[in-house]
């Protein structure tokens, strides 16, 4: 009895005299052995887990004429364990290939400038160039990320200078919204101050106001209470004429009675 242990993450491919039988999971498998059994049993493992490849520095001509280097990190994993196996000789030496030819094929058609405005785009130009072809030999391309991208030396240092000149376009852009919003922070506050004086103002009149009316009210509403008091009770308007008399006589003013007693005068009027 032979026991072959496949470990977790891993596949066998069982092969009985060179030909494949069938792919083998992970856990222990155990093949009896006959007396003349001549069947020579290999297992080939492979690796199912995600892995990553490196495409070191490729130098590409952009489609304005301008030599780069690009350099991407590829994720995959293999899906298929018989194809990887089977359809190429090194899946992993293909991967690089496809995905060297997907990135020459994307920036040769771009410009320098739209190859700088977005580097993401890069990577899923070649993602979706390899997938197909990749699925072809039992692999799945997870990701493509750009790790380098490398220009000629003077092309570098006009970059550099490019960068620090939007740097400090930005700062200055970044500077003036913020003396910008400084200022308009300030108009609030004062046009705050002013409407809080003439509501404060406002508020004076209407209270003054409402004071006076209330006391001409009180003036109007004791007057009418005193005529409605005289109508009623004639005699009390003679009290009032002797209490006048009294004041007048009081300021040392002379009095003439008429015959009625009831027309009064002063000197003055005499």
């Amino acid at each position: 009895m032979k026991e072959i242990v496949i470990r977790e993450s891993y596949v066998g491919l069982l092969y009985e005299d060179g030909a494949y039988v069938k792919t083998l999971k992970p856990g222990k498998h155990k093949f009896p052995r006959k007396i003349f059994d001549k069947v020579s049993r290999t297992v080939g493992m492979v690796d199912v887990r995600e892995r990553s490849l490196t495409i070191k520095g490729q130098e590409i001509l952009t489609s304005d004429k301008v030599a780069i280097r690009v350099s991407l990190l590829v994720y995959y994993r293999i899906t298929d364990p018989v194809a990887a196996t089977h359809n190429v000789s090194s899946f992993e030496d293909r991967i690089y290939e496809d995905v060297q030819l997907a990135a020459r094929r994307f920036l040769a058609s771009r410009t320098l400038d739209l190859i700088l405005t977005d580097r993401n785009e890069i990577s899923e130009a070649v993602k979706t160039d390899v997938t197909e072809s990749a699925a072809g030999y039992g692999v799945e391309v997870i990701r493509a990320d750009v790790k380098d991208l490398v220009f000629p030396g003077n092309l570098r240092e006009i970059m550099n200078m490019v960068i620090e000149t939007e740097r400090k376009a930005e700062a200055k852009i970044i500077e003036a919204r913020n003396e910008a919003e400084a200022l308009r922070i300030q108009n609030e506050a004062r046009n705050a101050a002013e409407i809080d004086k003439i509501n404060a103002e406002k508020e004076m009149i209407r209270v003054s106001a409402d004071a006076e009316l209330e006391k001409f009210r009180s003036e109007l509403e004791m007057k009418t209470k005193e005529a409605e008091a005289l109508k009623a009770h004639p005699e009390l308007l003679k009290i009032l004429q002797l209490q006048m008399l009294k004041e007048f006589a009081g300021n040392g003013a002379r009095l003439v009675l008429g015959l009625d007693g009831e027309t009064v005068k002063t000197a003055t009027e005499l």
